[in-house]
């Protein structure tokens, strides 16, 4: 006979391996794997008995991973994606805000070399925050700071 397929402990312990998982990932990645017999539920209790699923340790490996170049919106929608509680995001992510605008001034320092100098510069800049999740305050907040270099912010 040739090669016998991983069972679904041992899938998950794979995919464990690379990287956190939450329970809701690890069933949406193995039920297209569940064979007659096997019991999923059964398979995920067991490794979440033993600490290998960990929702908050999957919460601090995003962050973690995500914050030096995402803001609170990506994160949050990278979070819930992963299916963990409503009220653990809402922590996470409140605990990002005090360092929202430091943030992101160290993702736009990294992709721009100067502030920008004309309106659609300024519009481009403007969507590159945006689009990894600042808000539109922050994304003010740093363009506004990029040009006025004495600090003031004027609106």
């Amino acid at each position: 006979m040739g090669f016998s397929t991983p069972s679904l402990k041992g899938r998950a312990l794979r995919l464990l391996s690379q990287r956190e998982h939450s329970r809701a990932e690890l069933t949406k990645k193995l039920t297209p794997h569940v064979q007659d017999g096997e019991d999923l539920g059964a398979v995920l209790d067991e490794l979440e008995a033993k600490d290998f699923i960990n929702e908050s340790r999957v919460l601090e490996s995003v962050v973690h991973r995500r914050a030096s170049r995402l803001g609170g919106a990506r994160i949050r929608q990278e979070l819930q994606s992963k299916g963990l509680p409503a009220e653990a995001v809402q922590q996470a992510v409140d605990q990002l805000k005090h360092s929202e605008l430091d943030r992101a001034r160290g993702v736009w320092a990294r992709k721009f070399a100067q502030p920008p100098q004309t309106p659609q510069e300024n519009a481009r800049q403007t969507r590159f925050l945006l689009t990894r999740g600042f808000s539109g305050d922050v994304v003010r907040r740093v363009l506004r700071g990029t040009v006025d270099e004495d600090g003031c912010e004027s609106i």
